[in-house]
C-alpha cells in the first residue's frame, strides 16, 4: 500500500516536474528568437502562451485528448455490460465511476483520461467490445483503472498539449525566418540589425538549434511518461480482476490486429492501452528508437508469471 501512495506522490511531482520544463523551453525558445529578431515582444509572447497553454493543459487537455480521438459519451443502454464491467471494478477498487466514452473504430483500444479520479473518463473502441470476450474486456478496464487510482492520467493527457504547442511554436517561427522579408521592418529588420552585432551570428545559430532541437525535445518529454507506468498498470489491473490470464489474452489479440488505427496520432499515442502503431505504420528502428509502451511479449510475460 506504501508503494502505492509513493508511485501517486511520484505522478504528482513529475505533473509540475513537466509544467517546469514546459515553461523553461518555452521561455528560452521565446528568449533566443526575441534576440535573433531585435523583438522584445516575442519574449513576452512566449511568456503569456506558457502560461495560458499550462493551465489550458491541466484543466481541459482530457477534453482535447477525447476530442481528437472522436470519442462520443455513450449511454448505459446502448453498452449494458461495459457499464456493468466498469461500476463493477470501481467498486472492488473503490474509485468513482468515471464518465464513458465511446469510439466508432473498428481497431481493439482504450484509455484513460482527467486530471483526477473525480473528474476522469474512460474511453474505449468498439472493436474493442467487438473482440474481446468479458474476462478480456474486464483486464483492459482494470489495467485503464489502475492508470486512474495511480494518477498516471494527468501526466499523459496533459502532454498532449504541451508537445502539440511546442512543436506548432517551433513551425510558427521557422516560417518566419525563411519567409519574412529581409528589407521589411520588424521582424526580418530586426533579423539583419541582430546579425550585424557582435553577438548576432551566435544568436541566430542559437535560433536555429532552437528550431531544430524544439521539437525533439517535445518528442523526449512525451517519452518522459516511463514505460514502467504501463507495467505497473497491468500488475495492479490483475490483482483487482484476480486474474492475469484475461488481460494477457487481450493483449495477445489487441497485438495481432493489423490494422492501423484512425484515431491514433503521434502526439497521443502514448495515452492507448496498447501502442496503436506497434509496427503498423512506423519504420521498425523508428518504433523501437522511440516506443511509447513496453513490448507486448515482456507484458505478457510478466502478467503470466504472476501469482495471486
Amino acid at each position: 500500500m506504501s508503494s502505492l501512495y509513493e508511485n501517486k506522490d511520484r505522478n504528482v511531482r513529475k505533473t509540475w516536474l513537466i509544467f517546469a520544463i514546459f515553461l523553461a523551453v518555452v521561455i528560452g525558445i521565446g528568449w533566443v528568437f526575441s534576440r535573433a529578431y531585435g523583438n522584445p515582444a516575442i519574449l513576452y509572447f512566449a511568456v503569456i502562451f506558457s502560461v495560458v497553454m499550462n493551465v489550458t493543459a491541466y484543466w481541459h487537455s482530457d477534453k482535447l485528448a477525447l476530442r481528437m480521438a472522436k470519442a462520443d459519451p455513450v449511454k448505459r443502454e446502448d453498452a449494458r455490460e461495459l457499464y456493468n464491467i466498469v461500476e463493477n471494478l470501481c467498486i472492488t477498487a473503490g474509485l468513482p465511476v468515471p464518465k464513458i466514452y465511446l469510439m466508432q473504430e473498428p481497431v481493439p483500444n482504450a484509455f484513460a483520461t482527467g486530471r483526477n479520479p473525480e473528474h476522469a473518463a474512460l474511453a474505449v473502441t468498439s472493436g474493442l467490445l467487438e473482440r474481446l470476450n468479458r474476462a478480456e474486456l474486464e483486464g483492459v478496464i482494470a489495467h485503464e483503472l489502475s492508470h486512474i487510482d495511480n494518477r498516471d492520467m494527468l501526466v499523459s493527457t496533459m502532454v498532449i498539449v504541451l508537445v502539440g504547442f511546442i512543436s506548432i511554436l517551433s513551425d510558427l517561427f521557422m516560417r518566419s525566418l525563411w519567409f519574412t522579408p529581409s528589407g521589411v521592418e520588424g521582424f526580418g529588420g530586426s533579423r539583419r540589425r541582430s546579425n550585424n552585432d557582435s553577438g548576432g551570428g551566435l544568436i541566430m545559430f542559437l535560433a536555429l538549434a532552437a528550431m531544430i532541437l524544439a521539437p525533439i525535445a517535445a518528442v523526449l518529454m512525451q517519452l518522459a511518461i516511463s514505460r514502467r507506468r504501463e507495467f505497473l498498470a497491468d500488475a495492479s489491473g490483475a490483482l483487482l480482476t484476480r486474474y492475469p490470464e484475461g488481460l494477457a489474452s487481450a493483449l495477445q489479440k489487441i497485438s495481432q490486429d493489423p490494422r492501423p488505427m484512425r484515431a491514433a496520432t503521434n502526439t497521443n499515442a502514448h495515452l492507448w492501452f496498447d501502442d496503436p502503431f506497434d509496427g503498423k505504420q512506423r519504420k521498425p528502428w523508428l518504433y523501437k528508437l522511440f516506443m511509447t509502451h513496453p513490448p507486448v511479449e515482456e507484458r505478457i510475460k510478466a502478467l503470466r508469471g504472476m501469482e495471486i
